[in-house]
Parts: structure tokens; sequence; C-alpha cells
């Protein structure tokens, strides 16, 4: 790898040991932290971070430290304004729209697209081709899978606690979204929540427990309502008969 991309705008900052594939296109004031890692047929468009070291607040248990550089993946986009942080691996032809981010020990699988101010936090990983729209928050040590769909403004936690007490720090865990599940626009889900395969949780829903494979759930509280249709299922061969369930 190189230690300079292809082609850069004026501004750019480049630390110490960031290596660089070939036709990699940097914009605009792009600011690259010591030792990332940029493959092939990379674009970064105006203002981005890449690398970042995350920063803590004096109250906060966050482990900053050791952290190892920031991987970016083959082909991936990199839109004006996002902030990519250290310890973060992006699989291949990733796109990250204008203002997003992903913090830091997280891994995205290739073709995962993160939408316009959408965040996704610490510690989580999501599958390929997994798409969160314009301001979803995936929050710290969520896992998501395969072929998921995170509408716009969809909302998920990881503190059962509220932040009040010290059990929280052994009890915060974020959802855990199997493949082909797909979120509704403002949808919430609570700490810990498991949304099955194929799943669907509807727009507005607030999910207080995990959702069953193959079943669409509404309202506040969520509740089941029908079978996801048959016509919509990308992993059909792994459902139960439409109305055994």
């Amino acid at each position: 790898m190189a230690k300079a991309p292809e082609r850069q705008g004026p501004g750019v900052e480049i630390g110490e040991d960031a290596e660089f594939g070939a036709h990699v296109v940097l914009g605009h004031g792009v600011v690259v932290y010591p030792g990332t890692r940029i493959a092939e047929d990379v674009v970064v468009e105006d203002y981005a971070v890449l690398g970042k070291p995350p920063a803590r607040s004096a109250t906060s248990t966050l482990a900053v430290s050791d952290l190892p550089p920031l991987v970016v993946g083959r082909g991936t986009h990199v839109g004006t304004h996002a902030i990519l942080y250290a310890g973060t691996t992006l699989g291949e032809q990733v796109f990250v729209a204008d203002g997003a981010q992903v913090r830091e020990r997280c891994r995205l699988g290739d073709q995962v697209v993160v939408g316009h101010l959408a965040t996704i936090e610490n510690d989580s990983t999501v599958g390929a081709r997994t798409k969160l729209q314009t301001g979803a928050y995936l929050t710290a040590r969520s896992t998501v899978a395969e072929d998921v769909f995170l509408a716009p403004h969809v909302t998920t936690t990881n503190d059962p606690y509220l932040a009040r007490t010290a059990a929280r720090h052994g009890a915060q865990r974020g959802p855990h979204i199997e493949r082909g599940a797909r979120v509704g626009a403002g949808a919430v889900l609570l700490p810990g929540i498991r949304v099955g395969q194929e799943a669907v949780v509807a727009a507005g829903a607030v999910a207080t427990r995990d959702v069953p494979p193959y079943r669409v759930v509404m309202g506040v509280p969520a509740r089941e309502v029908r079978d996801t249709p048959a016509e919509q299922l990308i992993y059909p061969d792994d459902a139960a008969p439409q109305g055994s369930r």
C-alpha cells in the first residue's frame, strides 16, 4: 500500500503511517489519523474524519485506549462530515452517508449502508447488506445480522437502568437483530431485545420483548399481529408454514 492517496483536495491532513490502496480519492479538508488503512477504490468526501480516537467525559466508563487502526475496505464511499473511529473495520463497498458516524471497535460487513446522520455506537457488529436509514441509532454492544433494514429514526437502547445504579454496568446489552429482519420508521427496541429472522417491527412500535421469527408486531407495547408476508421473504426456506405459528 502507498503512503499517499492518488488524489486529494486542499487542506487534507494525513497522520503518520497511514496507508492507501490504489485509486483512493480524498476531498477537501479530510483528516486521516495515524495508522489508518484505506484499501483501493475508496472515495472520501469533504471534511470527513477517519480513524478518530474516542474521547470520554470525566464520569464515563468507556474504554478508549490501545485501539488498533481504522480499516476501510475496497470500494467504500465515505460522505461529507462523516466520522469513522479507530478500532473499527469496514468491509468492501460500504456506503457511509453525509454526517454519519461509526464508533470504535465496530465491524461492518460488505455493502452495509449507514444513512445520513445515522450512528453506530461502539462495540457493535453489522452484517453484510444491512441498511441503516436516515437518523437511525444503533446503540453500543448491538449485534445486527445480514440483510437487516432499519428505517429512518429507529432507536435502539441498551441500559435497562436508565443510567442509575452500579448494576447497569453489567447489564448493558443492545439488541440482537437476526438476518432479514426489518424495523419500521420511528420504532424503539428496548435493551437486549432479540428480533427474529425475517420478523417485522412496524413503524412507531415499541418492542418490550423478543420478536419471534417470521412475525409482524405492531403497537405500544408491540404485539404479534400476523406472519411476515411470504412474498417478502429473503430466507423463505427457513420459515414454518404460514399460519402454523
